[in-house]
């Protein structure tokens, strides 16, 4: 069917038109997901437009593509709805508003929803338009925030509730931080909002995920895995001189961790723990947003890099790296584990979601949540120090697109477009 729906487009000039929505264009994973979508897309003659609003950094080479909702003020706002009445995701709908009519006039035939938390949006508006317009909907999941009552990282804690209704949220004073609990009262929200949805798909990035959600209100969706991919052409295993820029000599042991922000859930305090256990010859390197107070608190053998969206520097990094450590808590199937990989730098994780699904797959090594002493032992033995050795193809971002593309494509083939 791919084939014979690419030659009607090419012969009889039939083209879509895509909406991709998410809370950044361009930048950080699920930024560059959406972004790698509008290249491909673009290059095959097709129109697509990404909506986002939390940060307003978009790469050069996505402007053309990027539409803002909102502005900084409206995110403000929606910030301290969040804090004083738990309403993430049920602010900004001024911003709503104005969006929805400018996406009626754009008209799209696909609408590919991504992170819809992130204070730009309010999903209330945008899934009764969702409902009324009979549109076809994609929906990514890249964490567990559609089925909870206020939560993106409930797996943390191994939290269920979500399964049969949430109630007094023990992460109420995390992303997306509040300073009440209305979880119960978000959860039916979003069980009334985003069931009985026409035409919408949804899709995530691991197996595990696609088994949470089969546990949720949104189980009655036709649901598929897509895995996130990466491009092998750019992240590869190279030579630099980054060691010296940081001071590091040969006989260092480089071990690399990746987070946009550095928080409890990304491992931050395992990460001193273990500095301060590990011989003095091991540096850990943590790449990624930090407040002042968490720099303080890093003793001389971590050494903190800022935030980057050079991903030519993040090749740099990986490859000075003798091992990638991955002590999340919780995600979906992270993409720095796979640049990584495809680095041929070893991988240990913690045995969560999609991280534990990409070490399984990739020679890589998982232990259970928590455990610093186990990868102290591991570390001493020198034993996960063997990077991947197979064949990279399975990384490629072009399978993940092409998916996504041929989705795209039969839509407009069942609707005649």
């Amino acid at each position: 069917m791919e084939i014979r729906l690419r030659i009607e487009i090419l012969i009889f000039g039939r083209k879509m038109r895509v909406l991709i929505i998410n809370e950044v264009c361009g930048t950080g994973s699920t930024g560059r997901i959406c972004s790698d979508l509008a290249f491909e897309l673009n290059k095959q003659g097709h129109e697509v437009k990404i909506a986002y609003g939390r940060h307003g950094y978009v790469p050069e080479n996505c402007k053309k593509y990027a539409i803002r909702i909102g502005t900084i003020v409206d995110v403000l706002f929606h910030v301290l709805l969040a804090r004083l009445f738990d309403k993430a995701g049920f602010g900004s709908m001024r911003a709503t508003r104005c969006f929805i009519q400018w996406v009626k006039e754009y008209n799209p035939d696909v609408i590919h929803l991504h992170n819809l938390h992130g204070y730009y949006i309010n999903v209330e508006q945008l899934f009764h338009y969702l409902k009324e317009s009979n549109k076809k909907i994609l929906w990514t999941l890249h964490d567990c925030w559609a089925f909870t009552g206020h939560s993106a990282a409930c797996d943390a804690i191994e939290c269920r509730k979500w399964i049969e209704g949430c109630e007094n949220c023990p992460q109420k004073n995390i992303y997306p931080k509040s300073w009440v609990d209305c979880s119960r009262k978000n959860w039916k929200r979003k069980k009334a909002l985003f069931s009985g949805v026409k035409n919408m798909e949804i899709i995530t990035p691991s197996e595990w995920l696609l088994e949470e959600v089969k546990k949720s209100f949104l189980g009655n969706y036709n649901t598929s895995v897509i895995h996130n991919g990466i491009d092998t052409d750019i992240f590869k295993k190279t030579n630099n001189n980054y060691r010296k820029k940081l001071n590091l000599n040969d006989h260092d042991v480089v071990i690399l961790a990746v987070a946009t922000v550095w928080n409890d859930f990304k491992g931050y305090k395992d990460y001193i723990k273990l500095s301060l256990l590990l011989d003095k010859q091991f540096k850990i390197v943590l790449v990624g947003g930090m407040t002042r107070a968490q720099e303080k608190q890093l003793p001389d053998r971590i050494i903190h890099i800022k935030k980057t969206y050079d991903i030519y520097e993040m090749v740099q990094l990986y490859n000075i790296a003798d091992l990638y450590l991955n002590l999340t808590y919780c995600d979906t199937y992270p993409t720095v584990d796979l640049e990584a990989i495809a680095c041929r730098v070893p991988l240990v994780t913690y045995r969560v979601g999609g991280s534990a699904e990409i070490a399984e797959r990739f020679g890589g090594v998982s232990v259970a949540r928590g455990n610093v002493q186990k990868i102290v032992q591991l570390l001493n033995k020198k034993s996960p120090f063997q990077g991947y050795t197979g064949d990279l193809s399975e990384l490629e971002k072009k399978h993940s697109i092409k998916k996504y593309i041929k989705k795209y494509m039969e839509v407009t083939h069942e609707t005649g477009i």
